[in-house]
């Protein structure tokens, strides 16, 4: 057996087993070592004040900064961007209802204990290059709301903000998102973190209107495998986490169609995304912490 430095990294081993081995915190940190560890080329541009990029003009930019040579030549308003304004603003969104408590096998993590663990190793990653970094948890409505902050401090607080318990049944994404917006002020990056078991239309209605504010929108799609693959025979009592409703049905009679819905709805919330201009992916919870990871940073890392 070849040993390896990969073979070490803990963003690259079982999220169960990795998730075992330490607290939250512990395990985050180790993530991030691991995933920086990874990576081909620094994530960092530096924190001077020269020339870094352009990017499009909006309304209320500084006219100073227009490039004139640009527009002149080409017909296109860029503001000039400097390497200590490319620190962002973000905010994670993390979903704390009911329905995201559950797991498929008693081996894998729940989707929230995933989420918590992806939020806090984003969070740790985003500060390390002096980002800054905010939290709202959600069921509900809001229950946790930390403003963006780039110190030190911050981290601490995020993960004692993940670990605090309790959940409602239901879930109200777009009150959530709306907090964050308001949290960021200028355009920022938003990641959620969600199963998605909420009412599509108020949600893609807050996606649209978070993209027309400027914010960068990415959606991790948290599902466990067995919400995908409807494993197991015979009878079943089908329970709705958030409404408590229940079905019984035979399994083999069902799961054909039921994966043909949830394949439908991972395309329509893939497809709808895209309209408003979301980043959107499905995350399983027994992927590798590095996939997520690497989903989330895609724009912010410039990975290949």
């Amino acid at each position: 057996m070849i040993d390896s430095p990969a073979a070490h990294r803990a963003d690259l081993l079982d999220p169960a087993v990795i998730s075992a081995l330490g607290r939250l915190e512990i395990v985050a940190r180790w993530l991030v070592d691991g995933f920086l560890t990874g990576l081909h080329k620094s994530p960092r541009k530096g924190f001077s004040v020269e020339f870094a990029e352009h990017r499009p003009y909006q309304p209320g930019d500084d006219l100073r900064y227009i490039d004139w040579r640009v527009l002149a030549r080409a017909d296109r308003w860029l503001v000039k961007q400097y390497e200590e304004e490319t620190n962002l603003r973000a905010s994670i969104v993390l979903d704390v209802s009911r329905s995201m408590d559950w797991r498929g096998d008693p081996s894998r993590l729940t989707k929230l204990a995933y989420a918590e663990r992806v939020a806090a190793a984003v969070a740790l990653l985003l500060l390390r290059q002096r980002d800054a970094v905010g939290l709202v948890r959600f069921d509900s409505e809001p229950r946790t709301v930390i403003p963006p902050r780039a110190r030190t401090v911050q981290w601490r607080r995020i993960v004692a903000a993940l670990e605090a318990a309790g959940s409602a049944r239901s879930t109200d994404a777009t009150r959530a998102l709306m907090a964050a917006a308001r949290m960021l002020g200028r355009p920022g990056l938003v990641i959620l973190l969600s199963d998605l078991l909420l009412e599509p239309d108020d949600f893609f209605n807050a996606v649209s209107a978070m993209r027309a504010g400027g914010h960068d929108v990415q959606v991790l799609h948290i599902m466990d495998p067995q919400e995908r693959d409807l494993p197991g025979v015979g009878d079943a009592v089908f329970v709705d986490p958030e409404s408590g409703a229940t079905v019984t049905s035979t399994v083999a009679d069902v799961r054909a169609v039921y994966r043909k819905t949830v394949a439908a709805a991972i395309e329509e919330n893939r497809t709808r995304c895209a309209a408003a201009g979301a980043g959107y992916q499905v995350v399983f919870t027994d992927d590798p912490f590095v996939v997520p990871l690497r989903l989330a940073f895609a724009k912010r890392q410039r990975l290949p």
